[in-house]
């Protein structure tokens, strides 16, 4: 299946916007979350939750890709100054993340048949359109 086009609601924000807050969280932060939700919905998955939290941290989103349940990190980056944004995906947030899905495993009994763990990271340039990449499996 093609992953649909992102829609232009969902505009890059600029200047007050970025340093703005929602909910707690960086205003550019929620909008990558943002974003990284409407493409996983374009590969036709169901969001189960966005920024699932317990008290040992928080999972941007859960989705269902099928039979499979997804923890999905989300990383954005307003350019590639400091490296493509994945690679800030450390092997200790990598431990925390097989954690937290193990938390919300035992808290979610649903049948689930398979988890895996992924992670989008999306890059802005000005003028362009989002980059969006997306590792399914990471370990």
């Amino acid at each position: 299946m093609t992953p649909k086009p992102l829609a232009a609601e969902l505009t890059t924000p600029r200047g007050a916007a970025l340093r703005g807050r929602r909910g707690g969280r960086p205003a550019f932060g929620a909008w990558g979350e943002d974003l990284a939700a409407q493409y996983v919905q374009s590969l036709g998955w169901t969001i189960i939750a966005r920024n699932w939290a317990c008290d040992a941290g928080e999972i941007d989103l859960i989705a269902r890709d099928d039979q499979t349940v997804v923890f999905i990190e989300v990383k954005a980056r307003s350019g590639t100054g400091f490296g493509d944004p994945l690679e800030s995906i450390t092997t200790a947030k990598v431990r925390k993340l097989h954690e937290l899905a193990l938390t919300w495993l035992v808290e979610h009994d649903e049948g689930v048949h398979s988890v895996r763990i992924d992670a989008i990271g999306i890059v802005v340039h000005p003028g362009i359109e989002p980059a969006v990449t997306h590792v399914r499996g990471i370990r």
